[in-house]
């Protein structure tokens, strides 16, 4: 066998791995041009997928700018657009009392009260246009207590028409969810209650001076609007009330307000005068006489203050009504003047702030929990004075008190925001110019006791 000499041998070895070499390195550019390939598409793919990413956190951020919002809390149920310009809130108010009275003589007044029960609608177009829509479904009819459309200009000037209440009682213009007691004091009887009007109102100065005036159709003392006024007569009132320490965080007088409010029209209608003015236990101790009407000038004017400090709240409101009557179409005119004030405290037991709109307990009440809410306890002494020249013209002497003095204390359980419990006691005092008067309630102290269960959201 012929063999092959190491020179050949090694000539054809390098020329073998020459050309495994060569292909080896073709191979890898193949691999690499593939591998090149790839990573451009995979990176074509990633980018797309980025980009449809970005598409659907753009689309979903718009669709969450133009989605309405919905809120529920202890406010109320709330639906409000993105942009919140715009909005409708619908709440309630229901109170259910029980009223008991001492040494009534068998008077049938013990009784289940549903003092109050209302659906409450609100609601802001434009961020300045808003109105206010509430019926009232307790007691023996349904009624509108306000209806009413606002336009905010600024802070400082905001019109206000329709039906709302009156700017001139303090405790009044509080919200009935909020007084110290179950019924306001005896100087609300003098006050006008809700009215059709037209109202310019805002706040000054930082919100330091807040004020009101307005022209309405006119009622009674104690009285609301029926929801006509076709008379020529109108009524104009105005209010003013500042709190000149409300910035000043290190003063002792920083939740101090006082104010001053008053109002003049003329009125000519029996239905111009009073249909009574109650007591604590809403029971009528004194109304003019069937014949009486009113012909003339009214006018009524109210100094008052409130100061808040921690825990203590307390409130003194003075007002005095004046009205021109008559003893029938015909008889001779005389003015009549009645006065009235009164001054009530509270203290929150529970260490929450004492506050004009309400205490918001630190803690729900939760038995489970341990947890039971705030407490405040209430005291307050009050008294109305009816003219002596209505007597004995103008009414029954027999059968109306001509004053009444008298106290109440309180105890308010707060079992959340929403919820809260109110226990009552009222004495109510009676003067009058006959020594046995015909009516059993003036013949006796008014002794009260008055229980309520409030929901108001």
């Amino acid at each position: 066998m012929r063999s092959f000499s190491p020179a050949f041998r090694a000539a054809l070895t390098a020329a073998i791995f020459s050309t495994a070499t060569a292909m080896r390195a073709d191979s890898r550019d193949d691999d690499i041009r593939a591998l090149r390939e790839q990573i451009q598409q995979l990176d074509q793919k990633l980018r797309m997928l980025e980009q449809r990413q970005d598409n659907k956190e753009a689309a979903a951020a718009l669709a969450a700018k133009s989605e309405p919002k919905i809120s529920l809390t202890d406010r109320g149920l709330t639906l409000a657009s993105a942009d919140g310009a715009n909005s409708i809130k619908f709440r309630g108010l229901a109170q259910l009392d029980s009223r008991f009275f001492f040494g009534d003589a068998g008077a049938s007044n013990d009784s289940f009260v549903l003092r109050r029960a209302r659906i409450i609608t609100e609601g802001t177009f434009a961020k300045n246009f808003s109105f206010q829509l509430v019926p009232e479904f307790g007691g023996s009819t349904v009624s509108i207590l306000d209806a009413n459309l606002t336009v905010a200009l600024n802070k400082a000037l905001q019109i206000k028409v329709g039906k709302f209440k009156v700017p001139l009682g303090l405790e009044l213009l509080q919200s009935d969810s909020w007084t110290f007691f179950n019924e306001r004091a005896l100087p609300t009887n003098l006050v006008p209650n809700r009215d059709l009007g037209v109202q310019l109102g805002g706040d000054l100065f930082d919100g330091t001076i807040t004020y009101a005036a307005g022209v309405f159709g006119g009622v009674s003392d104690g009285g609301s609007s029926a929801n006509t006024d076709f008379d020529g007569e109108k009524d104009f009132a105005a209010r003013v009330y500042a709190t000149p320490f409300k910035n000043d965080s290190g003063s002792a007088l920083q939740g101090l307000s006082v104010g001053v409010a008053g109002s003049v029209g003329r009125e000519k209608s029996a239905s111009a005068l009073t249909a009574g003015y109650k007591t604590d236990g809403q029971q009528t101790f004194f109304k003019y006489r069937s014949t009486t009407v009113a012909d003339g000038e009214v006018w009524r004017v109210s100094p008052q203050l409130d100061f808040r400090r921690g825990s203590f709240g307390l409130i003194g409101e003075y007002v005095i009504s004046a009205v021109d009557v008559r003893s029938s179409a015909a008889g001779a005119k005389a003015e009549l003047r009645n006065k009235s004030w009164q001054v009530a405290a509270g203290y929150v037991l529970t260490g929450e702030d004492s506050s004009y709109s309400g205490v918001v307990p630190k803690t729900n009440f939760d038995f489970a929990a341990g947890t039971w809410g705030a407490f405040e306890i209430v005291a307050r002494y009050e008294n109305l004075t009816v003219d002596d020249k209505a007597f004995p013209t103008f009414a029954d002497p027999a059968a109306n008190a001509n004053e009444a003095s008298g106290f109440g204390l309180g105890l308010n359980w707060y079992l959340s925001k929403v919820v809260r419990v109110s226990v009552d006691y009222y004495q109510t005092k009676f003067k009058n110019n006959t020594i046995t008067p015909s009516v059993l309630l003036l013949r006796q102290d008014e002794k009260a006791l008055i229980t309520r269960f409030q929901i108001a959201f």
